[in-house]
This record gives C-alpha cells, structure tokens and sequence, in this order.
C-alpha cells in the first residue's frame, strides 16, 4: 500500500529479513546484545510471547495464503520488527498494532521479553545456530527521541546508524541491503528494491534471522533418488527424495500426518503437516488456527517411522509488501499519514515532520536436505527420546509426495520461528 499525500512527508520503513545458508558458511558477525532484563523472564511468560507471535503469523499466513506456489515466512522476525514500532507508537495505533500483534501485557515487560527471546538464541549450540540482529537505520539530521532509541537498544540490542536520506537516499538503501546480505550470508539480496527508500524517508527498523541446523538423525545421501511429487491429483514430477527410518514424533490426525524431526540440540525441530489428501493443502490452510495448530503439535508421540521428504529450497526473487496485508489484519492507522501516531519515535513540532509506516518488507529463504536445514530470513519496518526401543513391529509411514506445511519452532517455548508451505520441491 502506497501512501497517498498532498505534501512531502516523512516515511517509516520496517524491513524483514530472513535466509538460510550451507553448512560451510563462515561464522557471523557478533552484534549488539539486549540488555540482561532486571526482572528474569519466566518460563510461562516467554510461553505466551511465543504464543502471541504464533498467533499473529497464522493471522498473517491467513491472509496471504492465496499466493500460489511455494511460501516462507518467519512469524518471530515479522512480530519482533513490528514491536520495535509499536514501541514507539502511541493512542489509538498503539492500540490497532497491540491487537494485531496479539499483545496485551505492559509495554515495558513485553519489550524485555521480546529482547530475552532474541537474548535466549545465542552461540552456536550442538550443531545449531540462531542468529539475530536488529538495527535502526535513521536519517542522521532527524530529531529521534533519545528515550525510544535507548529503550530499543537495550531490549532488543538495536543500535542507530546515521543515513543520509536526504542527500543519499540510494546510498542508504544499499547499505541496508547490504547489511541484511551481511547478517543472512548472502541469503536474503536487495530486500529493499529500488525506490523503497526515498529523501522523505526518516528511519528503517530492520530485523534478520539466520538459521543452520544438522538433523540429530541425518539422512544418508547415498538413498536419495528421484521420487514422484503431485503437485496437483493430475500433475506429477520427479523430485530429489530422501529417505530414512528413525524415531520421531508422529501422529495422524484430524486429516493430517504431523511428523515432528529434531535438529542436534534437541531444543529446535521441524514439524511436517501432511493433508491425507492428495490436494486437500487449501482446505487445510483454511481451517488454520492457533488452536488447531496446538492441537496438531501436541498429538504426536514417538514411533518408528519410515520417512520419504523432498529436497526443497525455496529463494523468492521479490520481496513480500504487507502494508496492505497487514492492514487487513486491523492496523491501517499506522500507514496513514495523516492519523498515524509514532511521536513515541519522533516528535517534531511541524505535522510535515511527523512519521507514519510507509512500507513492511520480508523476504525469507528456506534450504531443507540431507544434512539439515538452513534457513534465513529479514523484515524491514530432538534428540529420540531416550527408554524407546529401536526396534518396532510396523513402521509408521511419512511420505511428503505431495503439498504440505513446514513449522521450524522452538519446542520449549513453542516459538514459531520460520513456517510456509511446499507446494512444489522444483519450484522456487
């Protein structure tokens, strides 16, 4: 959604970056911390965060569902970017972007939980790594309020770098892009297209997720071979397959196969969902919902399973623009330039010098193989359970040979962290 305006005005730009790299990327960068939080954050309270930001993607998901094809998304890089805004919004769009956001606590506490779950995936553990960077990125004669600056650096270890938006415009946008590229290893490329950026625009919160992860059980490359995969009940192709018998949760329920594979650690895993019907995804889609998806994480139990998966990688050439979307989703204030109100941000004394939400950007990588998966993403604005048998009478079955739902999500807290759909492993 593009603002419509009678006079120059300046701009609010949020940018989401996600990505996934190989297994031979180079270590990233260390990047600013959040503050440690004066009061620990409770296992129940960061539980509710992660449920507000699941909540929030499947509403997101929900409404761009329709696009054909294969999907990707990160729900937490979405949710974190769109907090640090709300941490500067104030009255009624504070209200509209609390409410689509799923947020109802005091604002201080769900900044410094926001920034104890970016705290909480740090160093590389076990074969898996989480990183995540924020950073403002701000026109450098603006007059920011210093007290937002400080409150973003210290729950989300967002600092601000001066841009020339006025004189350089372009120049900015290459070094935002550049800094995505940067934190995602080259993963996620020109998030913000040409034009994204312009003379009125006052400041960009960017957020980048990056994700590598080796199966605790790997597949064996040498039985990958070609599979067929029905990408309709009447169109088929020969896709790259893997293939293994292991312990895993599982379940078939509710119209669906749920198979759960943990990463290394244990703490992180990708859950599958399977419609038991050939082309039964939209309908599937359709009936998403925070409950239902509970209902299908908390149905698998452990089982020897026999797994047929696609190899997928998923590198969306354009961006997503979820002003629009997200408007929808009930926060249109934020996007209009004569209402919106983000004084918590700046708070200039001529109304041309107030700030409203251009643009919400995301683009978001997916790799998933042999090895494990990798995966990144940017927004702008287990190991078997131990005491089981490795042995069983009659295998379970999982053969992803046809469209499905991916959720890479910690299982401690239930954090969602990337999700979308596979509709065809050959596709992009």
């Amino acid at each position: 959604m593009e603002a419509r305006l009678s006079r120059p005005h300046p701009l609010l730009a949020v940018c989401l970056a996600l990505a996934a790299c190989d297994s031979s990327a180079p270590p990233l960068a260390t990047t600013a911390a959040p503050a440690p939080l004066a009061k620990p954050a409770s296992t129940d309270e960061l539980k509710g965060l992660a449920k507000s930001s699941n909540a929030f993607g499947l509403d997101f998901y929900g409404k761009v569902r329709s696009r054909k094809g294969n999907l990707v998304m990160s729900p937490f890089s979405l949710s974190t970017a769109l907090a640090m805004t709300w941490a500067g919004a104030r009255g009624e769009t504070a209200a509209q972007m609390a409410k689509v956001l799923h947020l109802d606590g005091p604002v201080d506490r769900t900044l410094d939980l926001c920034g104890s779950l970016v705290a909480s995936y740090g160093a590389p553990d076990q074969g898996v790594t989480v990183h995540i960077a924020n950073r403002l990125f701000g026109e450098k004669t603006y007059a920011f309020e210093q007290p937002y600056l400080a409150r973003l650096k210290s729950a989300f270890g967002a600092p601000i770098e001066p841009i020339d938006f006025k004189r350089g415009a372009e120049d900015g946008r290459k070094r935002i892009n550049a800094w995505i590229e940067g934190e995602t290893h080259g993963r996620i490329n020109d998030l913000i297209p040409t034009s994204g950026v312009s003379e009125r625009t006052r400041l960009a919160l960017v957020n980048a997720i990056y994700f590598l992860g080796d199966w605790a059980a790997p597949f064996n490359k040498d039985h990958t071979a070609p599979a067929p995969f029905f990408t309709s009940k009447s169109e088929k192709k020969d896709v790259p397959t893997m293939h293994q018998q292991e312990h895993f949760h599982f379940a078939a329920t509710d119209g669906v196969e749920v198979l759960e594979m943990p990463y290394q650690n244990g703490a992180l895993a990708m859950d599958l969902v399977l419609p038991d019907a050939v082309d039964g995804l939209d309908a599937v889609e359709a009936r998403l919902t925070p409950a239902v998806f509970e209902q299908w994480m908390g149905a698998a139990s452990s089982a020897t399973v026999s797994v047929s998966l696609p190899r997928v990688e998923i590198a969306p050439a354009e961006p997503l623009a979820l002003a629009d979307t997200l408007s929808a989703l009930g926060m249109p204030l934020a996007f209009d330039a004569g209402k919106a109100d983000f004084t918590g941000i700046g708070n200039a004394p001529n109304p041309e010098e107030r700030l409203f939400l251009s643009k919400v950007v995301h683009k978001a990588f997916l790799k998933i193989d042999e090895k494990g998966t990798e995966a990144a993403a940017a927004t702008a604005a287990l190991p078997v359970a131990a005491g089981i048998s490795r042995v069983a009478l009659v295998p379970k079955e999982f053969r992803a040979d046809h469209p499905f739902l991916f959720f890479l999500r910690d299982v401690r807290s239930g954090l969602v962290l990337f999700m979308g759909r596979v509709a065809d492993p050959a596709g992009k």
